[in-house]
């Protein structure tokens, strides 16, 4: 006789697949929550730096690497043409002024300066002859003139005399009247002679001035070619280094040639290339400082060029207490030095500053800048256990702080370095 088996409930016959469609809609409820909610990211400490926001004071200024120059560099250039005889000083010789670096030779300038000395004294024989054919001709004037009024004088004396005896009845009417006619042709005559010999006075006058200023012009000619042979002896402008010399012996240099440099050494400046960025920022006058064995050392910005090569400009800096101990504004006893063992090419770090200290809320510079343009950064929370992004404001930058506007307050606890690892992650957990 059969037995009837009692048949099983449902979920018991199907209880595997009813786990399965559990455990399956478990884990897509749990990746969909995932998807959903926040990214996290598990990093660990020593792979990010955290820093602390802090209510202090902050300066703008530019930082960038300077190299010392000397104060000034003269470009030796050559006044006359020539064949290079001697270099007497050699690249490095420090000079005094009016020190002899080399010696050219030029034959045609020689040649010339004969021919201007042999004009000169030509010149020179003339102004003599001159001079005596002048005063030949001055004491012949002199005597034509003596001559006429003593002629004039005999003529008054006959006419007096005619003249008495006309009264006496000697003479008659008649030959009166002839010896006036004579006296006034002889009189006007004297006149006309007068002026005359004036007008041959004047005109020797002029022509003794002719003959000195021709004199003189050649006089001055021949000091001016005499004067050129200086020019053939190239000597140090001041007092300074000898930089380099472009030239050697036997060469033929033309009139106005570069010919070396020479370096001013008494004073120094500090040469730096800044970026683009702060080509309206920066202007003569502006204080700038470099630090060397923990002692400050006082710039000003003396030269700006406003030409940007290569998204950089260029800009010159003098320590302001020895340019005011050359104007004799400082005293040299309390005046700090120059940095020791200060040399030409020797780069130091030049903070510029770009205003006063003001009171901000700052963090340090890091990376974080880069990766979320100061838009946001992680904050830590009370636990520093997790840190979530928050929203930022970045106003001034220096090379060490951000001044933050807006979005953290002074204590709070940001990320700032470790950002290439975190993409998109919403939510960062420190290890």
């Amino acid at each position: 006789m059969d037995i009837q088996l009692k048949k099983k409930p449902w979920y018991v016959r199907y209880r595997f697949y009813i786990i399965s469609a559990a455990v399956f809609a478990a884990i897509f409820i749990y990746a969909l929550c995932l998807s959903l909610g926040p990214k996290r990211l598990n990093v660990g400490s020593d792979d990010i730096t955290i820093a602390t926001v802090e209510d202090g004071r902050f300066l703008e200024y530019v930082d960038a690497e300077g190299i010392v120059q000397p104060i000034l560099t003269i470009k030796l250039n050559t006044t006359e043409s020539g064949f290079v005889q001697q270099i007497v000083s050699e690249e490095g010789t420090m000079l005094k002024r009016g020190d002899t670096i080399l010696v050219l030779s030029n034959p045609e300038l020689l040649r010339a300066i004969d021919d201007e000395q042999d004009e000169w004294q030509r010149r020179q024989r003339t102004y003599e002859e001159g001079g005596i054919e002048m005063e030949r001709k001055t004491i012949a004037l002199r005597q034509q003139m003596l001559d006429g009024e003593y002629e004039m004088l005999t003529l008054r004396r006959r006419l007096d005399i005619a003249r008495e005896e006309f009264r006496m009845g000697i003479k008659s009417k008649a030959e009166l009247e002839v010896d006036e006619e004579e006296y006034l042709y002889k009189t006007r005559k004297h006149e006309l002679q007068m002026q005359s010999l004036r007008h041959d006075s004047v005109s020797n006058q002029l022509q003794q001035r002719l003959y000195t200023s021709e004199l003189e012009s050649a006089r001055k000619k021949y000091a001016r070619s005499r004067q050129r042979t200086e020019g053939l002896v190239v000597t140090a402008p001041t007092d300074g280094q000898l930089s380099y010399l472009s030239v050697t012996p036997g060469q033929s240099v033309a009139s106005g040639s570069s010919i070396g440099e020479l370096k001013v050494l008494s004073g120094y400046k500090i040469h730096v290339a800044l970026n683009e960025y702060y080509i309206d920022r920066i202007a003569a006058g502006l204080p700038a400082n470099i630090s060397y064995q923990n002692r400050d050392f006082a710039l000003r910005v003396s030269k700006v060029v406003p030409e940007v090569k290569e998204r950089s400009f260029d800009a010159e800096l003098v320590f302001a207490n020895a340019s005011e101990r050359a104007d004799g504004n400082a005293d040299s006893d309390t005046a700090p030095a120059l940095p020791e063992n200060i040399r030409i090419g020797k780069s130091y770090r030049v903070k510029i500053e770009l205003g006063q200290p003001e009171a901000a809320i700052v963090i340090p510079r890091g990376d974080f800048f880069n990766y979320t343009g100061g838009r946001w950064i992680y904050r830590l929370s009370d636990d520093g256990q997790t840190a979530v992004r928050a929203e930022i404001s970045i106003g001034r930058q220096n090379p060490r702080q951000f001044e933050v506007t807006s979005g953290l307050k002074a204590g709070d606890r940001v990320i700032v370095n470790g950002y290439e690892r975190f993409g998109d992650a919403e939510q960062v957990r420190i290890k």
